[in-house]
């Protein structure tokens, strides 16, 4: 009833019902449907899985910690460095390493380091070690986790899943260890000999200027 009497006022006044409509109501234009978002790169991929690893783990147990970011790493294709970057001898920073979606044992041992750093594992309690291994018979890397200042490492291996002990692995030989605040020369049924600082590693060095300038942006 009020819908008829309010039109017919507006018809009262010579004011045809199209223009009424065309006062009273506009149609919005029809939206244009929104683009998809582009699909991701294999390599942001491994790039959000490894953030989201940091994020899953940061409350759980140093020894699930462990577990999950050796056996992250060890899933990347094992390249050595003359194939991958060209060079003798290269240490890639974690990103470099995922983008790439490969790298050799220094390259898995420096990614689980800075991982497990960001995990909060403190750095004190974390070693690179070079050793020698018997099995392949010659050079290679692996992280030791200290539970305390003498214990005996735990390794996280490239090599294998399974992380266990260094006494427990007589395949490798130590020849020395690192981190940031050090570095040992191996010695017989200890912890090494404290020899100075890993600042007389030339490709450590080069590696954490590397870390700094990515972490500072343009």
């Amino acid at each position: 009833m009020y819908r008829l009497s309010y039109r017919s006022s507006f018809a009262r006044r010579g004011i045809p019902v199209f223009m009424l409509l065309l006062v009273t109501g506009c149609a919005s234009p029809p939206k244009a449907p929104e683009a998809p978002a582009p699909a991701k790169t294999p390599a942001q991929q491994r790039i959000d899985a490894w953030q989201e690893l940091v994020r899953e783990q940061t409350d759980a147990r140093t020894e699930q910690k462990l577990e999950q970011v050796n056996r992250f790493f060890n899933h990347l294709e094992f390249v050595d460095d003359a194939s991958h970057w060209g060079r003798e001898d290269y240490w890639a920073t974690p990103e470099e390493t995922l983008i790439s979606n490969g790298g050799d044992c220094e390259d898995f041992t420096i990614a689980k380091y800075f991982t497990l750093k960001q995990l909060a594992l403190p750095e004190q309690q974390m070693r690179l070690i070079y050793v020698k291994s018997l099995t392949l018979n010659q050079p290679h890397m692996v992280l030791g986790y200290y539970a305390h200042p003498q214990a005996d490492p735990l390794l996280l291996d490239n090599l294998i899943d399974a992380i266990v002990p260094a006494a427990q692995r007589p395949d490798l030989v130590p020849v020395y260890s690192f981190n940031s605040e050090g570095l040992w020369l191996a010695k017989q049924g200890g912890q090494g000999e404290l020899v100075g600082d890993a600042d007389q590693l030339g490709l450590w060095q080069d590696l954490l200027g590397r870390i700094q300038a990515s972490a500072s942006g343009p």
